[in-house]
């Protein structure tokens, strides 16, 4: 309160940091509501008024119903990117993806594909979110496509950044789904990861011959 009486807002942490609790509510009951009843059964209203917020307040936090279930969308969009950008000096890109997806395999990262039977069933059975997944492929691969051009230097229209980024995308996309595949089948996390690192290795090593010396640091 100020020495007038008037009532003071609180000061910008504390704000954010209200937000920050408010979002995750939001975003945990209606995981909750998604996983009791399905993503399409669920509307924003019933998640508005299990989380005690208006309607509007949840959708100033998430625009779309799908940003509610797919809350690592931005993570995972720019993973593949991340790691090219960040990738050790002499570490061509195959070289720093293989890397990091043996990590992320190791660590049951959500953003490999890691979210529980009750999570990929959820995917697997909404036509809505299975459809926001094939967007957010696409969308990490283009990143990538981005970040191999600048690594490489390629002039515009170049398509070798392009072709890259699909080949080595395609090989993310079926690790995603095989991680999907092995968490319906009832597989605990650790198998999965044994599983799907022997796997990588073997899809990575069939682009070395294209790939082994392409975008090196």
């Amino acid at each position: 309160m100020t020495t007038d009486g008037a009532v003071s807002a609180p000061p910008p942490g504390l704000r954010e940091s209200k937000k920050q609790e408010t979002r995750q509510l939001i975003s945990d009951v209606a995981t909750g509501l998604f996983l009791a009843q399905g993503f399409e059964r669920t509307t924003v209203a019933e998640i508005a008024a299990a989380a005690r917020v208006a309607k509007k307040t949840v959708t100033n936090y998430f625009p779309h119903k799908e940003d509610l279930a797919l809350d690592h969308q931005d993570a995972f969009a720019a993973s593949l990117a991340d790691t090219v950008t960040s990738r050790q000096a002499g570490e061509s890109a195959l070289s720093a993806l293989r890397r990091a997806f043996a990590a992320a395999a190791t660590d049951a990262d959500p953003v490999a594909g890691f979210s529980g039977p009750e999570f990929a069933r959820m995917i697997v059975e909404s036509p809505t979110l299975s459809a926001r997944l094939r967007d957010l492929h696409d969308r990490r691969e283009a990143a990538l496509a981005d970040a191999l051009a600048d690594a490489t230097g390629a002039p515009p229209g170049d398509l070798t950044p392009r072709i890259a980024a699909a080949l080595l995308g395609a090989v993310h996309r079926t690790l995603f789904r095989r991680i999907q595949e092995l968490t319906l089948a009832g597989q605990d996390n650790a198998r999965i990861s044994a599983t799907v690192i022997a796997e990588a290795d073997n899809a990575f090593s069939l682009l070395e011959p294209a790939l082994a010396a392409y975008a090196t640091a």
